[in-house]
Parts: structure tokens; sequence; C-alpha cells
């Protein structure tokens, strides 16, 4: 009976429901973590309905070029109105009465030929390889600021549990010191000076569980889950470091065809580009043929219209008092400025590569700098705090070498952070994301 206890209290842990409060909780990996905003992620969503919505233009530019059937059916009435006719003055005039008619007509347009058309095709094609390209710039950014709201409550948390525990110990040295000035050993400038300490760092326990709330809130934003949802992260900053293979990402070559951004405004040159063709193309005749069929249910005696019938019609433009002349010239100018900045954004993108590997170099260098001052502070405030134990030091050298070892822990982490950061930032300009 005791074994089913423990597993029906393992199943209600590990299907992420609290049995204490019944939230639902919901176990990520850093990895996971990214799966889940692709899936659920209302921004991303969006994108990908932009996607479809460009699919649908592509459509429906085709089938503005194929034929084109309307139906109508009409039905007139005279109300009984008729006509006179006189052939010869000494005749009396004849007259017709006016019947009613009714036809069914059936219209089939079809595109011979039209510029616009042609170029208007290619252009829907290209907006909606763009609109794809757009879709994966999202997906990069969600990831982006997915592992950038999980580091952040990885931190969040690392620095509670720092003040936490380090809070405990000096609460313990604060009674301790005045049990000693109780007892006549101590002064009270002891007790007042870990006193401050320790309202300091009760101070820094809520700040930093404000943090953390604040950085889950946003990763539940990004998820697209409600407040009540429970997370819980299954990895460290330690475990994400260990896989991290910093030394190849900083040899990693640059290929200025791979960057999102830059495949995007490619793109858009190659709009600007049809866009001037299709100005061109306005200077082109259009044609179109037709066919219509009409059934006549009621027709007069005198009904003449034959039932079918075909044309053709060419639209051919002359004159336009400079109209089709200063659109062509503006489309010029967008190719021009498109250009333009596609050179200026290559130059930006190849500055920004050399910083990011020199960020990323740097950060390294902080962090292994940081990790070596962490662990020589710990020591020094592990012994300050025994001699304190023993009465060798004051409570002033306690206090002081405490806050430098939280000032370590600090700069470890901000270095730690600065270190991630920087490895995220050179991924996403090689599209390693």
């Amino acid at each position: 009976m005791k074994e089913l206890r423990v597993l029906v209290l393992l199943l209600f842990f590990f299907s992420g429901n609290s049995l204490v409060t019944g939230q639902e909780v919901l176990y990520l990996s850093l990895d996971s973590a990214q799966q889940y905003a692709l899936e659920y992620n209302i921004i991303l969503q969006n994108a990908g309905l932009a996607v479809d919505e460009a699919d649908k233009m592509v459509w429906e530019m085709i089938a503005s070029g194929l034929p084109q059937v309307d139906a109508s059916l009409d039905y007139t009435n005279f109300l009984g109105y008729s006509i006179e006719l006189r052939f010869d003055e000494s005749m009396p005039p004849t007259e017709i009465e006016s019947k009613p008619t009714s036809n069914m007509n059936l219209m089939v347009n079809q595109l011979i030929f039209s510029g616009s058309y042609i170029v208007g095709l290619q252009t829907s094609r290209i907006y909606k390889t763009l609109s794809k390209k757009n879709y994966e710039k999202t997906t990069v950014d969600i990831k982006k600021q997915v592992i950038e709201s999980y580091y952040n409550i990885l931190v969040a948390e690392r620095v509670h549990e720092i003040y936490s525990k380090n809070l405990e110990n000096i609460r313990d040295a604060y009674k301790k010191t005045r049990a000693m000035y109780q007892a006549g050993i101590l002064e009270i400038t002891d007790v007042d000076q870990l006193s401050v300490q320790v309202n300091q760092l009760e101070d820094a326990v809520r700040s930093a569980e404000r943090q953390t709330e604040l950085a889950y809130n946003l990763l539940r934003l990004q998820l697209g889950l409600d407040t009540e949802t429970g997370i819980s992260l299954t990895e460290s900053l330690d475990q994400i470091l260990k896989r991290q293979n910093f030394d190849a990402t900083l040899l990693h070559p640059f290929n200025l065809n791979e960057n999102i951004d830059y495949q995007l405004i490619d793109f858009q040159e190659d709009i600007s580009e049809k866009q001037v063709a299709l100005e061109k193309m306005n200077y082109l005749p259009t044609i179109t043929g037709f066919y219509n069929y009409t059934y006549k249910f009621l027709t007069t005696d005198f009904d003449m219209t034959p039932p079918n019938m075909i044309g053709l019609n060419m639209r051919v433009p002359i004159f336009s008092s400079g109209l089709r002349k200063a659109k062509l010239d503006q489309a010029k100018i967008q190719y021009e400025t498109t250009q333009n900045n596609k050179a200026l954004l290559e130059d930006q993108l190849l500055i920004s590569e050399k910083q990011c590997r020199f960020n990323l170099s740097t950060a390294l260098e902080q962090y292994e700098s940081q990790k070596k001052n962490v662990e020589v502070s710990k020591r020094v405030y592990d012994n300050i705090a025994l001699k304190y134990e023993q009465g060798m030091v004051s409570s002033l050298d306690l206090t002081t070498a405490n806050n430098n070892y939280l000032q370590a822990e600090n700069n470890y982490i901000g270095a730690m952070m600065q270190l991630m950061q920087a490895q995220l930032e050179l991924d996403k300009l090689l599209n390693k994301i």
C-alpha cells in the first residue's frame, strides 16, 4: 500500500501538476522552451498567416490573367407600349406592340497580352518568398528572445540563491554577536554593523524575488502562456555554459549571403527592380478577347441580335501628360535607394561581425578572470568568518569581506551573462540560432 502511494505521488509530480496548489507546471529545457514558443507564440503565428496571405495574393495575380466568366439574366416589359410605323403617306400607320423580352447572357473574357500582368506575377512570387524570409527572421528573433529570457531567469535565481545563503550566514553571525554583546564581550557597534548588513541583504533578497518573477512573466508572454501556468527550468547556467563552444564560434566564417537581414534586403531590391519594370510595361498595349453568348427566353418580332459573338479589344496608351513618366522616375529612385540601403547594410554587417567577435573574446577573458576572483573572495570571506567566530577580527572586517564576496559574485554573474549574450549575438549574425 505504501508503494502505491509513492507511485501516485510520482505520477502527479512528473505530470507537471502541483499537489499543493493544483497549478499546472511546465518543465522546460532551453531547447524545449524555444520549440514551445515556435508553436504557440502569437507574433510568430501572425508571421505564418502573412505567408499564407502572400500565397493567396500570388493566386489572385495568376487568376486575374485566366478566363473570367460572368452570367446575367434580364427581363424587360414595356407595359403595352406600341410603336407606329408609316411607310407611305397614303397608307395608315402600322402599330407594332412591344413585347416583353428576357435574355440570359454568358460573357467570357480572356487576357491575351499585358506587360503589367507578367511583371506583376513575377513580383507577387518574389513577395511570397520575402514573406517566408520575414517568417524566418521572426523565428530567429523569437528564439533569441526566449533564450535571453531563459538566461535572465537563471541569473535572477542564481542571485536570489547567493543572497539568501549569504543572508542566512549573516543572520547567524548577527545572533551570535548580539548574544556576545549582551554578555558584555562586544560593543553595540558590532551589533549595529551586522544589523545594517542583514537589512541590506533582506532588501536584496526581496528585489531578487521580484526580478525572478518578472523574468518568468516575460517568458510566459513569449511562450503564449497565461499567468497561472507555472514554469520550471530544467537546465542551469553551468550546464548551458559547458556545452558552448566559444572557440568554434569565433573561428566560424561569416557568409554575408547567409545573414537573414541581408537576404531580406536582397529580396526588397528585387521587388524594387520589378516595380521599375512594371511602370515601363504601362507604355505597352493591353489586349483582351471576349466571347458572348445570349439565350433569349422572350424576344421581339424584329430582334436581330445574334446569339454568339466574339471580339478583341486593344487598349493603347498614347498620352498621359507625363503621368507614366513620373511614376517610372519614382520607381527608379526607390530602386536606387534600396541599392544604397543594401550597400549600407553590407558595411554595417561586416563591422558588426568584427565587433561581435571582439565582444565575445573580451567577454570570455572577463569571465575567466571573474571566475577566479569569486573563488578567491569566497576563500577570504570564509577565513574572515572563521576568525570572527574566534574573536580575532571585528564585525567591520566581516562585513567588508562579505561585501567584497557579494561584489565578486555579482561581477561573476554579470560576466557570465555578458559572455552568453555575446555568444548569442554572434550566433544570430552567423545565422546559427
